[in-house]
């Protein structure tokens, strides 16, 4: 048992939090607290975040999403078998190569994505009352390629498994900005293809180095089960334009980690 389990739930709830109200696996939070607060070397935390990831830690959420008709279930099915074949590459990426160069490329993504998501330029119309054009919710989002769907888990997967995150930083990105689905449904959509253990064999390959905590893994997947539902609810009550500038101004705050980070 860890000296610190409090402090371990406590983290569980914030990234779950997080992961319910962006669609994200909780990873980007688990694995810098892991490593800068609890003091883990940098690819156990990794490989304890995806040992979190792999329990069905977002049912609750994903079952307000679905409740509310924002989750995809072709899609989702499409970008979690990506997940499964992206992340056992991406952990063998982590494990043999260094990463800093990649995370500063992404981070540099991050901010790209960040800038689609916050839209400085209609957020500065809206304040000076300047006339928009409208931009409704999608009810009917596209039917895209199968294999456009297996392109962005493959991608995700290796993201996850590189850097230990869930993948949803991402499938919602690219479900939102490529893809013109709805903020609301991409994150319910995201959490739905990170739900099944698509992160098991990435797992298995820390777990053989003995690169993960499992009883760390346990308490910190307590805390976001829990964190998870109530940060869906949080979003589900936001109009989707709040909900996606919110999103842009997180990923802004972790693509300064992953640029910074040494």
């Amino acid at each position: 048992m860890p000296d610190y389990p409090w402090a371990l739930l406590l983290l569980g709830v914030v990234a779950g939090m997080l992961s319910g109200m962006f669609g994200i696996g909780g990873g980007i939070v688990i694995v810098p607290a892991l490593s800068l607060i609890f003091g883990f070397p940098l690819q156990r935390a990794i490989g304890t975040s995806l040992a979190v990831l792999i329990l069905p830690v977002s049912f609750f959420a994903v079952l307000a999403y679905y409740r509310a008709g924002m989750v995809q279930i072709s899609t989702a099915a499409l970008v979690a078998i990506g997940l499964i074949v992206g992340g056992l590459a991406g952990a063998q990426l982590a494990l043999h190569l260094p990463t800093s160069v990649l995370q500063r490329i992404y981070g540099v993504f991050l901010i790209y994505v960040a800038w689609c998501f916050i839209e400085p330029r209609k957020l500065w119309a809206t304040r000076t009352g300047r006339p928009l054009p409208s931009d409704p919710a999608n009810t009917s989002p596209p039917a895209p390629a199968w294999y456009v769907l297996l392109g962005v888990g493959l991608l995700a997967g290796v993201a996850s498994g590189l850097f230990g995150i869930g993948g949803g930083l991402v499938i919602v990105p690219a479900l939102v900005v490529l893809l013109h689905y709805d903020q609301k449904r991409a994150v319910g959509t995201s959490l739905a293809a990170l739900l099944p253990p698509v992160n098991l064999l990435a797992v298995a390959s820390y777990y053989e180095k003995g690169k993960v905590d499992l009883a760390s893994a346990a308490i910190i997947a307590c805390g976001l089960v829990f964190g998870a539902f109530f940060g869906a609810r949080i979003a589900l009550g936001l109009p989707s334009t709040t909900v996606k500038r919110l999103y842009g101004v997180f990923l802004l705050v972790v693509s300064m980690r992953f640029i910074f980070q040494p």
